[in-house]
């Protein structure tokens, strides 16, 4: 029998609003859950239960009173540790911060909880969001529920897990450089970035920036777009908000797959991706293309990514974390450190530089989908890895002369301001998730969102396809 934890949060919510499920019983299959498999994961790290339940008694007697229910209404949610959350730890991963309780929760905290959601927990993550391997110096490293040792990758890898798991029916994520699409593929669940603005995130130090974004992580395309309902907002504090998100239809239609031009990348024509990974694309490529129109390889235009990338992510490093590099250094961790110093060393001409390509990669990204609608390529260039190694150092014998550069799948995008969504494709060679980018221009969420509803129903037939799920047991 299914358990409460597991169904999904649109089966779940529909149940609590027809009186067949109760918020109480949802949240003690969900603390049930991750009393039983938390320990071999680490993936909720801070939890007020007390409150916690009695917010789901309230949900209940809203329930029972007849009173209007939010989009969320009774749903547990993790929040990761990258986002205030009001009387509850929040510690953005760093020591600097480890005993730090907010009185108030961030915009779109408290958006989700208007929604109706219940905030069970915080979800790990690296020290600011800084790594795709999740793990720091106040609660240690998440492992991955499909292999415990092996990591969830990151930064948004707690919700990844936890979602994994069954832990929550939801959970928040961010992305810069693929922090929210690696640990979507990596724990075999689904993860959509929106375009910049469309979920507006305030209170950044470098408010000029559109390559972070935040977003909503999933089960299920569905699911994943029901949270995106309660994040999306207008907020001028955000330069890139505008009202667009607020025009999202309430529910995904889908959409005619045959009507559909796809370009096919295994590498985006400059990422590192091991062979085995490319390989595997390729097959699954293969299987799901003839449902499209057109489904044909093709790659974009992102010349000059790599450096394009790294200047311009040193310039967000420093000025959010040279004061803390000054006063702090001796606990902060090394990624925060490392692209900071990097930062600092790149001179305005780098910067300008960095800006004239990126802006140029933009704008032969828009003109690239003249030809296609939607672009597909891998969400990950390796399997997952040991969590006890914090990055990948070579990919096909070739070594990574950052530690970054194992993500240029997703980061190579980032510079491009795509709107994009992960899905689970089956396993990989290792057995372990794999997952799948479905891409469109700024500004294309729908579409985006719409397409991958629909690819979610074709492999969902076929074994070698469909979402992968974690013996527990093993937990």
């Amino acid at each position: 029998m299914t358990e409460a934890c597991d169904l999904s949060a649109v089966e779940a919510r529909q149940m609590i609003g027809n009186k067949q499920l109760s918020p109480v019983e949802l949240l003690e299959s969900c603390l049930t859950r991750i009393e039983k498999t938390n320990g071999a994961i680490n993936a909720v790290v801070a939890m007020d239960v007390d409150t916690a339940k009695t917010e789901a008694k309230a949900a209940e007697d809203a329930v029972m009173a007849g009173e209007d229910l939010g989009l969320l209404h009774g749903l547990p949610v993790g929040i990761k540790d990258l986002d205030a959350t009001a009387g509850l730890r929040t510690t953005w991963g760093s020591l600097i911060y480890e005993n730090h309780v907010p009185d108030e929760d961030g915009d779109m905290v408290g958006n989700v909880r208007a929604a109706g959601a219940n905030i069970l927990g915080k979800t790990n993550t690296p020290e600011f969001g800084a790594g795709a391997n999740t793990t720091n110096k106040v609660y240690g490293p998440t492992g991955n529920p499909f292999d415990p040792v092996k990591t969830c990758a990151g930064s948004s890898g707690g919700s990844a897990a936890a979602l994994a798991a069954g832990m929550v029916p939801l959970a928040t994520g961010s992305d810069y450089g693929g922090s929210l699409r690696t640990p979507a593929a990596f724990c075999g669940i689904t993860g959509y970035r929106p375009s910049p603005g469309l979920v507006p995130a305030t209170g950044r130090p470098v408010s000029l920036n559109p390559f972070a974004v935040l977003g909503p992580m999933g089960r299920t395309v569905a699911d994943t777009y029901l949270l995106l309902l309660a994040q999306l907002d207008s907020d001028k504090r955000d330069p890139f908000s505008s009202d667009d998100g607020l025009r999202m239809p309430e529910s995904l239609s889908g959409v005619d797959l045959g009507s559909v031009r796809v370009a096919l990348s295994a590498d985006l024509g400059c990422a590192p991706v091991d062979n085995a990974i490319s390989a595997t694309f390729k097959a699954r490529a293969e299987a799901f293309g003839g449902v499209f129109a057109e489904a044909y390889e093709r790659n974009p235009d992102l010349t000059d990514v790599h450096e394009c990338f790294e200047i311009l992510r040193g310039v967000n490093f420093v000025g959010a974390h040279r004061e803390r590099l000054e006063k702090h250094r001796d606990l902060l961790g090394p990624n925060v450190i490392d692209n900071t110093e990097r930062g600092m060393a790149y001179s305005l001409p780098d910067v300008a530089w960095a800006h004239n390509v990126q802006t140029k990669i933009y704008y032969e990204f828009d003109r690239f989908f003249e030809d296609a609608d939607i672009l597909i390529c891998p969400a990950a260039s390796v399997s997952p890895f040991p969590h006890s190694q914090l990055f990948i150092e070579e990919i096909n014998g070739e070594a990574m002369p950052t530690y970054m550069r194992w993500l240029a799948i997703t980061y190579g995008l980032t510079m491009a301001l795509p709107a994009a969504c992960v899905l689970p494709c089956g396993l990989d060679h290792q057995g372990m998730p794999f997952g799948i980018q479905i891409v469109g221009p700024n500004g294309s969420d729908e579409l985006v969102l719409q397409v991958a509803q629909s690819l979610e129903q074709v492999l969902a037939q076929h074994p070698d396809t469909r979402r992968p799920t974690p013996d527990l047991s093993r937990l």
